[in-house]
């Protein structure tokens, strides 16, 4: 069940790297991301207050670490995302988030203090080949061209958002008792949403607003909707289930998703390396999370 939920979770952010591309021209990143969270926050609000008023006073005193994860899952792992759309592609942003497994297993082994969860030599295998995967994906056949490559400032965007994801990520294993999934992703989303207003000011006193239109409200309400309210509650729930590493192996899978999105929806064709690449990442991620804690 928990790796299902992160399947689910990965499926439903890989359209988030194509919307990301598609809004760079005609929505600014941090009104992407402040928009996102306000549907967000609608859409989880019917079901998570009256949880959030019982669990107030556990909330309250916890309110250092949902900002935390806020900041960190909210806040900046979004923004930069949508930043990083404006100047690299969505095929690259997918690439370089299939790094986030490698930084969530670290994260998570010095995160943990007491009973630490050690990634055994299944899964290191497994990330290894489908790291390998990516690697030769982005060096287009030659993992060895991935050191010469001259990265754009979307992708150094990319990398950031990266780091963010992963920090959230292993975060979720120190989920305070007390606070549901509903309650916590309500949170996190005012908390997160809150933190972003100040840049929202800035935003549309420098850049103006955006038109309403089908091509920006849609894709706006499935990020607020789909991306943010059902793919961060499933996800959260598959680490509370199966732990950070094993669900981040999973994530894997985000660039093969993507680039069949791609195809679908922008008609980008896929080729002999990609299939080869596909199918290391696929093999890698199958090994990986069949892999146990030790």
């Amino acid at each position: 069940m928990g790796l299902t939920l992160a399947l689910t979770a990965t499926v439903v952010w890989s359209g988030n790297f194509v919307i990301a591309r598609a809004l760079h021209d005609s929505v600014p990143p941090v009104q992407t991301a402040f928009w996102r969270w306000i549907v967000a926050l609608l859409a989880v609000a019917p079901l998570a207050l009256p949880q959030v008023r019982r669990q107030w006073p556990v909330i309250r005193r916890h309110l250092p670490f949902l900002a935390a994860a806020a900041l960190l899952g909210v806040t900046l792992f979004n923004t930069l995302i949508y930043q990083a759309g404006r100047s690299t592609s969505a095929t690259n942003m997918a690439m370089i988030a299939a790094a986030s497994p490698v930084m969530i297993a670290l994260f998570d082994l010095v995160g943990r203090r007491g009973g630490r969860e050690r990634l055994g030599a299944r899964r290191a295998a497994g990330m290894a080949i489908a790291l390998l995967g990516v690697v030769t994906l982005v060096g287009k056949g030659s993992p060895a061209a991935v050191l010469r490559l001259d990265f754009a400032a979307g992708d150094l965007w990319m990398l950031a958002a990266t780091a963010a994801f992963a920090g959230y990520s292993a975060l979720l294993r120190r989920r305070p008792d007390g606070i549901s999934g509903l309650s916590f992703l309500f949170m996190t989303f005012a908390l997160g949403a809150a933190m972003l207003l100040p840049a929202y000011g800035v935003s549309l006193a420098v850049e103006g607003g955006f038109d309403l239109t089908a091509s920006t409200v849609g894709p706006l309400l499935y990020i607020g909707v789909l991306s943010s309210a059902v793919a961060y509650f499933t996800w959260n729930k598959a680490i509370a289930l199966v732990g950070a590493a094993r669900a981040g192996v999973v994530y894997y899978l985000q660039p093969v998703c993507v680039a069949l999105l791609s195809a679908a929806v922008l008609g980008e064709g896929v080729g002999a390396v990609q299939v080869l690449c596909m199918g290391l990442i696929v093999a890698g991620v199958a090994l990986g999370a069949a892999g146990g804690t030790r």
